[in-house]
């Protein structure tokens, strides 16, 4: 039996108390002149709501707590001895017994894991049979409230609205807790990276080479973290990618919004659209085996010496793909221009170029200014078009001809793997993540101030 088995059970009994309650709902005015309070779905959307969110509530926490408790009963029962010789290692002695449990004990010969997993998967099974059964009995309980509630006068409908307001609220907070919990961590362990590395270091450092040594006596085992090359190289790919996206795809949004025709609009959007849902690896290996020889190859005509994985070719294979990001939002938004604008502006003589830079993008350009806000966080925070085409070598340059790297290929490699999270080197991740979510918030307040204020005007 599996967590998922409890979901299905509750999900049943969840739709068995919504048909019984609205059919008892529907035979208790049948005939009769008295009318309910609340049509007979709400009754049984009641019931179901009754029955499930509270075996759910019970599912979730065993979900949540049902290994942590499980694993705590195991440690109370090894052996003494066994316990003292893994004190420092207790989360290795405990992954040893979940691996046995969970995939078996070909690789394992130490009699007290195999006993422990035994007892692993007896206990956890206990819990699951323990955790349904109690379901199961809150949902039977539940049901015979909604049963005995089911009434002329009851007020299923507000009863329901009031616990989807309560959903709602709780999902709202949720969301808030896991942004506030995410920027937490991000400052937490930011925070101990800086206990060990100065912060102008990292702010105003040019070197980046976090490859600390095991030992004192080894060579570079300071480690550099000067994050200035990362930035540079972030930012650089970026304003490449734009290059790119930002004319193809603001010009695509004018001519399909303001030339041309109903078919060829409906046929030619989804095409650009489609380029949005093409996996970023595939663009990855376009850049790095089409685009990155190309150029390597046309430079050499003329007489330039372009790097087999360059800034260049990650970044114009990056501003093909987030071109749908400006040019759908773009349309969006100057579609949304009124018509009445446009009509006004050609009967006072303009043309329709005319037109379209002084009346309709003006009017459009606090959406434009989103799409294209949109477009570079899309771009910053790429990964995998920058491994495969850019490479993985921090380059402090501005020249996009060379190699370079950005802030999220160096969280990926600093996080990929065995790490020591007490070391600098895997705490440096975080002070890169907290740094780039620092750069991209204050980029996105300058772009709201700069959308609030053409809106004010354009209103």
């Amino acid at each position: 039996m599996t967590n998922a088995t409890i979901f299905v059970v509750i999900a049943l009994l969840g739709l068995f108390a919504f048909v019984a309650v609205r059919q008892r709902s529907v035979a208790l005015v049948s005939g009769a002149t008295d009318q309910l309070h609340s049509l007979p779905r709400y009754h049984g959307y009641y019931a179901a709501v009754v029955v499930s969110l509270p075996s759910l509530l019970v599912l979730l926490l065993w979900v949540t707590t049902g290994k942590l408790i499980v694993e705590n009963l195991i440690l109370s029962g090894l052996p003494q001895e066994t316990v003292a010789a893994n004190a420092e290692r207790i989360d290795l002695l405990i992954n040893r017994i979940r691996l046995v449990a969970e995939n078996g004990s070909a690789i394992e010969t130490d009699e007290t894991i195999l006993s422990a997993a035994t007892r692993f998967n007896s206990l956890y099974q206990q819990g699951v049979a323990a955790t349904l059964a109690l379901a199961v009995g809150i949902a039977a309980a539940g049901y015979f409230y909604a049963t005995n509630k089911v009434g002329r006068k009851f007020r299923a409908r507000a009863r329901y609205e009031q616990v989807l307001l309560v959903l709602l609220a709780v999902s709202s907070f949720v969301a808030i807790g896991i942004t506030i919990g995410i920027v937490a961590s991000l400052i937490f362990e930011s925070l101990r990276f800086f206990q060990q590395v100065p912060i102008a270091e990292f702010v105003f450092g040019l070197k980046w080479s976090p490859q600390t040594a095991l030992r004192v006596d080894q060579i570079a085992a300071e480690g550099s973290f000067g994050a200035v090359p990362l930035f540079a190289g972030t930012f650089l790919i970026s304003f490449v990618a734009m290059c790119v996206a930002g004319p193809i795809g603001l010009l695509s949004a004018i001519y399909l919004t303001q030339y041309a025709g109903p078919a060829l609009r409906g046929f030619a959007k989804p095409l650009l659209e489609i380029l949005a849902g093409i996996p970023t690896v595939v663009y990855g290996f376009f850049a790095a085996l089409t685009v990155a020889p190309m150029l390597r190859n046309h430079g050499a005509v003329f007489g330039l010496d372009v790097a087999s994985e360059s800034a260049l070719a990650a970044g114009l294979v990056m501003g093909i793909m987030i071109i749908p990001f400006v040019s759908s939002l773009s349309d969006d938004a100057i579609t949304a221009v009124p018509d009445s604008m446009k009509q006004g502006s050609l009967a006072l003589g303009a043309t329709p170029a005319e037109t379209i830079a002084r009346v309709i993008i003006p009017a459009a350009l606090p959406g434009i200014i989103s799409s294209f806000l949109l477009a570079i966080s899309r771009a910053v925070g790429e990964t995998m078009i920058v491994v495969m085409a850019a490479g993985m070598r921090p380059n402090l340059t501005a020249n996009p001809l060379e190699a370079v790297t950005t802030v999220t290929v160096q969280i990926v490699a600093l996080l990929t793997g065995d790490q020591e999270f007490n070391s600098a080197k895997t705490l440096s991740a975080f002070a890169l993540g907290l740094a780039l979510f620092l750069t991209t918030l204050v980029f996105n307040i300058f772009a709201l101030r700069l959308v609030r204020r053409y809106r004010q005007v354009y209103e």
